[in-house]
């Protein structure tokens, strides 16, 4: 979630080997936790290749980048904002917040405010899944982006997670590889294998999927 000038044309511009990697991962990993009839907001969007493939009922992209809502489809839902205001949505009204590479982003007392609101604004089964750089696998390249500010390990992050109140439901120290930027070629049949593999060569980025506290959630 960074405001930099010039970032999403240098650090972050637009590849489409991610729309091949998000609908991929939707179709094989991510719709095990996210039902038809659910409510799904996506923090941080950016070029909203994850919002725009998930099949929900309800679907939010919420970004500070003014142009975001340019690459979204025309039946989600457009916020253009910080992560750290949620007053928008109701509560209990999500069912899952999704945020990639996101809160390495923002202060750890940012990142306390946002799951703090979240407390309210997930629903009685709903859950936050987040993907992000592993320091502990990442850490030679953590600090090539120049917007990152915060760092986190998957034994770091859980805890964190846990400090707050939020029970973790899976935790994936090596899910994915760091970026889309290799020589390796990006295809469905390539990204399911690799899901399935129990090895995960060049794998950086963590998965971490936690419940929040019981207290404050309806629904």
């Amino acid at each position: 979630m960074s405001t930099v000038a010039g970032y999403h044309q240098t650090r972050f511009e637009y590849d489409p080997r991610r729309e091949i990697l998000w609908r991929s991962l939707f179709d094989f990993y991510f719709n095990r936790w996210i039902r038809e009839d659910d409510c799904v907001l996506e923090l941080g969007a950016g070029y909203c290749h994850f919002i725009n493939n998930v099949r929900a009922r309800r679907r939010i992209a919420l970004d500070l980048w003014p142009e975001m809502p340019t690459f979204l489809n025309p039946d989600v839902e457009s916020h253009v904002g910080s992560a750290t205001d949620l007053s928008f949505l109701q509560n209990g009204s999500v069912d899952f917040a999704f945020a990639s590479n996101l809160f390495e982003h923002i202060t750890q007392e940012e990142f306390s405010d946002v799951l703090r609101q979240l407390e309210t604004k997930l629903s009685s089964r709903g859950l936050l899944c987040l993907i992000q750089p592993n320091y502990r696998y990442a850490y030679r390249e953590y600090f090539d982006d120049y917007t990152h500010i915060t760092v986190y390990s998957h034994l770091t992050m859980c805890d964190f997670l846990r400090s707050c109140g939020y029970e973790i439901a899976e935790c994936k120290p090596r899910f994915m590889p760091l970026t889309v930027k290799s020589r390796f070629k990006i295809s469905p049949s390539l990204i399911w294998l690799y899901l399935k593999s129990p090895l995960k060569p060049l794998a950086k980025q963590m998965l971490i999927v936690a419940r929040p506290p019981r207290t404050g959630r309806s629904r």
